[in-house]
């Protein structure tokens, strides 16, 4: 009985062909192959090859890219980050709100930050401001978050990440009131997001990593 060797080169280019071009059905495939019998080789002639197949009208079809991100601060901060400026450290809006989160020069100012220009700038200093607000809004926040996380507000389980979140969107006083209005003082942004919106959105991150901090420094 002959041995078989298939040629998996062509075997390869032809599978490639298929999927890269979205071929239908019939297709009409035959393999090359060579013979090996009493130490003589025989090769079958490829230009016999008949592939019969229709290429879609399609002419590029577009691959999603995903980006995965896992619930804790970075993927946290990410998705805020996206959300605010697409991720941008050099965003500025017309309201005059900056950087990759989105602060406005009063809330620099609480930081001892002044000059807009530098912090446009600099990325490490955006992402240290981004996190010692989150601990100082943890920190406001405490005794509400012991309160409400776990409650369901306007259709929304609240979670730990939703509220801070909601309070980088209007700050802390007014996520205090929507939290204790049961939902009724919904505050909204000048773009018109609301609170109970980012509550919604940001829910169910790991924030325990960050430190409630009173008055954290950069």
């Amino acid at each position: 009985m002959p041995n078989i060797q298939i040629d998996f080169i062509l075997l390869s280019t032809a599978m490639h062909s298929i999927f890269k071009n979205n071929l239908v059905l019939p297709i009409l495939f035959i393999l090359s192959t060579s013979f090996i019998s009493n130490n003589t080789i025989k090769t079958f002639d490829s230009t016999y090859i008949d592939l019969d197949y229709i290429v879609s009208s399609e002419a590029y079809v577009e691959i999603p890219n995903y980006v995965f991100l896992i619930n804790d601060y970075t993927g946290f901060k990410e998705l805020l980050g996206f959300k605010e400026s697409s991720g941008r450290y050099n965003r500025v809006n017309k309201f005059g709100f900056m950087g990759k989160y989105q602060f406005n020069l009063n809330t620099l100012k609480m930081y001892k930050i002044n000059d807009s220009s530098y912090f446009i700038n600099n990325a490490k200093l955006q992402e240290r401001v981004f996190l010692i607000n989150v601990k100082r809004n943890k920190w406001i926040l405490r005794k509400d978050i012991k309160w409400f996380v776990g409650t369901v507000i306007n259709g929304t389980k609240i979670s730990e990440s939703g509220i801070i979140a909601a309070a980088h969107l209007a700050g802390p006083g007014n996520v205090k009131k929507y939290l204790r209005s049961g939902g009724k003082d919904d505050k909204k942004d000048a773009f018109g997001t609301s609170i109970s919106k980012y509550i919604k959105y940001f829910k169910n991150f790991d924030l325990s990593m960050v430190e409630a901090i009173r008055k954290p420094k950069v």
